[in-house]
C-alpha cells in the first residue's frame, strides 16, 4: 500500500473529482458512510454519542456522520464550532443544512461565541471532526482547552482522518497534551506517515483506512517515498521452486556469528537461514562453538576460527565464494574482534548483512562506516541505531536521520520496531505490517539476520531480501504467538515457524 502526505492526498482528491466527475460533497458522503458504518459495527445505538465538528471539511465529514448515525438509530448530540461566525467552509455549510433538514430530531448546536463543552465521561463516544489534516498550526485557545477536556474525560474517541491537532506528515515535535487522543482513527483512504511513529501511538490509537474509492490511476501516478508492505506484495516477490531443483540452486550462506557464551545467537541465525530456504548454510565461529553448532543445528556446516573464544584478525577469511554473508550475531565487542571486523570489511566489495555486535563494533570505531560495502543491509534496533548515528529524541527524528544516512552511505537500513522501517538509499521507506509484542524476546533479531542472509543467498537483491525477510519474520512471530501467547514466545519458536510463514504466505490468495 502506498502512503501519501497531506498535500498529495488533497491533490489525489482534486484529480479524482476532475477525472471521475464527482463532487466534494459526494466524497464527504463516502467518508461519512464508511465512518458511520464502522461505528455502527462496534457500538450499539444506545451508546451516547457527542459529535464535535470544526468549521472546515473535517467538520463537514463529522456533520455527515451525525446525519447517517441518526438514520441508523443513534441519537448523537452535535456541536458545530463556528467561533466568530461566518467561518464555515462551503461544504461544511451544506452538510450543516442537510443535517438540520434530514435529522430534525437530534440535538444540534452551532456555537459562534464562548463555548461551554457538554459533560463527558467514560460512557460517552466522542466523534472528533474538529480539524483532521486541514490544520497547519498547533491548536491554541479554546480549541486547545476543548481537546484537553476531551482527553481528560475518559470518553472513547473516534477521530475522522487524523486526530485533531496532529500533523499526519513527518514534522517537528508537537505537544501531545494538545492533540486529541483517539481510541480509533478512521483515516481516509490511506494511513499517514506519522501513524507509524511510536510517539504518536497514544494519539492515533487503533487505525483503519476507510476506502472512498479514489481514482486508482491517479493514485498510481502520484509519486511517494512511503509504502506499507502487505502480504500480496511479498507473495509476488517470492519465487516458486522448480521440481527439478537441488540445494545447489538455492545458494550458500555464511554466518560469521557467536563467541564464548553467545553461541545461541549463531544457532538462531543458522536456523533462520535454513528455514528461509538457503541451499547450504555455514557458520564461522570461534572453536568453542563447534560442539554447540554440530549438536544444535546439524544441518549447518561449521568453520572454526583460530581462537577458542572470540573472532580475531586474520581468521575472518571465507574459504569459499559464498552467495551471501551475514555478520555480527553474538560476536561480542572485544577490541580484537573490532580489529577483525575492520579487516574483514575492508576486504569485501559485495553487499553484506550486518547486525547486532557488528553494529556495536562499528559504533565503537566510527571510521568503519565508510568500509561497509555499498548496498549492504544493516539491521539495527533503536539502541544500536543511536549508538551508530547519535541519539534521536523521537522515532520520527530517527527515521528522518535514517533516510539521510542510508543515502549518504548507499546502504539499506532495516530499522527494527513495531513498524520495522526498511530505508533504502534512494530515499524510499517501506513500513512492515507484520509482527506482535510476543517478538520482544532475546534472539529474535538473530533469526531475522539469518532469514535475510538466507534470502540473499538464493539470489534476491539485498533490499528485497530485507523487505521479504522482515515480513516473514513478523508473520512467523504471529504464528508462534497463536500457540504460546504474547508472553511465551522464544526466538526459537520464531525460527521454527519461518517455513510455516512462507507456506502460509504463498498459499494465501
Amino acid at each position: 500500500m502506498r502512503i501519501f502526505n497531506t498535500e498529495d492526498i488533497r491533490a489525489i482528491d482534486r484529480r479524482t473529482m476532475e477525472t471521475d466527475g464527482v463532487s466534494s460533497l459526494e466524497l464527504i458522503d463516502r467518508v461519512a458512510q464508511g465512518v458511520a458504518s464502522e461505528i455502527a459495527a462496534r457500538w450499539r445505538p444506545t451508546k451516547p454519542v457527542v459529535v464535535f465538528a470544526g468549521p472546515g471539511n473535517n467538520g463537514a465529514d463529522a456533520l455527515a456522520v451525525a446525519r447517517i448515525l441518526a438514520v441508523m438509530g443513534f441519537s448523537p448530540s452535535v456541536y458545530l464550532l463556528n467561533i466568530g461566525g461566518n467561518k464555515l467552509s462551503r461544504d461544511c455549510r451544506d452538510c450543516r443544512d442537510r443535517l438540520i433538514a434530514e435529522a430534525p430530531g437530534i440535538q444540534f448546536k452551532e456555537e459562534t461565541g464562548n463555548f461551554a463543552a457538554p459533560e463527558l465521561n467514560s460512557s460517552y463516544l466522542v466523534v472528533d471532526g474538529l480539524f483532521g489534516s486541514g490544520l497547519n498550526n498547533p491548536l491554541a485557545g479554546g480549541f486547545m482547552l476543548l481537546v484537553r477536556y476531551i482527553n481528560e474525560s475518559g470518553a472513547t474517541v473516534v477521530s475522522i482522518d487524523v486526530p485533531s491537532g496532529m500533523n499526519g506528515d513527518l514534522c517537528a515535535d508537537s505537544v501531545n497534551r494538545n492533540i486529541v487522543h483517539a481510541s480509533l482513527t478512521l483515516t481516509v483512504q490511506f494511513p499517514r506517515p506519522a501513524f507509524f511513529m511510536k510517539e504518536n501511538a497514544e494519539l492515533v490509537g487503533e487505525w483503519k483506512a476507510i476506502d472512498i474509492n479514489l481514482n486508482h490511476d491517479v493514485i498510481r501516478s502520484t509519486p511517494t517515498i512511503f509504502h506499507l508492505v502487505e502480504g500480496h506484495e511479498v507473495k509476488s516477490l517470492l519465487r516458486r521452486r522448480n521440481n527439478f531443483s537441488s540445494k545447489a540452486d538455492y545458494g550458500s550462506a555464511l554466518l560469521v556469528a557467536g563467541s564464548y557464551g553467545m553461541m545461541g545467537a549463531a544457532v538462531l541465525a543458522a536456523k533462520g537461514a535454513l528455514r528461509a530456504g538457503a541451499g547450504k548454510v555455514t557458520v564461522q565461529a570461534p572453536m568453542c562453538g563447534y560442539e554447540v553448532m554440530q549438536s544444535s543445528v546439524p544441518e549447518a556446516m561449521f568453520v572454526a576460527d583460530t581462537d577458542r573464544n572470540k573472532l580475531v584478525p586474520g581468521a575472518m577469511k571465507p574459504e569459499h565464494d559464498y552467495s551471501a554473508i551475514g555478520v555480527g550475531c553474538g560476536i561480542g565487542t572485544h577490541e580484537i574482534t573490532i580489529n577483525a571486523l575492520e579487516q574483514f570489511l575492508q576486504s569485501r566489495t559485495r553487499p553484506l548483512v550486518l547486525d547486532a555486535d557488528a553494529l556495536n563494533c562499528i559504533a565503537r570505531r566510527q571510521t568503519m562506516l565508510s568500509d561497509i560495502p555499498v548496498l549492504s543491509v544493516i539491521t539495527p534496533h533503536v539502541g544500536e541505531f543511536d549508538r551508530l548515528f547519535g541519539e534521536s529524541p523521537t522515532d520520527e527524528a530517527r527515521l528522518l536521520k535514517a533516510i539521510d544516512v542510508a543515502h549518504y552511505h548507499n546502504i539499506t537500513i532495516l530499522l527494527k520496531g513495531h513498524y520495522t522501517a526498511l530505508v533504502r538509499p534512494d530515499y524510499k521507506v517501506y513500513f512492515n505490517s507484520t509482527g506482535t509484542p510476543a517478538m520482544a524476546t532475546p534472539g529474535s533479531g538473530d533469526v531475522l539476520t539469518g532469514i535475510i542472509t538466507g534470502l540473499m543467498a538464493q539470489g534476491y537483491k539485498p533490499e528485497v531480501s530485507a523487505l521479504i525477510g522482515a515480513y516473514i519474520h513478523g508473520l512467523a512471530g504471529e504464528i508462534a504467538a497463536e500457540t504460546h501467547g504474547d508472553y511465551g514466545v522464544t526466538a526459537g519458536d520464531i525460527a521454527d515457524n519461518v517455513g510455516v510463514a512462507i507456506k502460509t504466505l504463498m498459499k494465501n490468495k
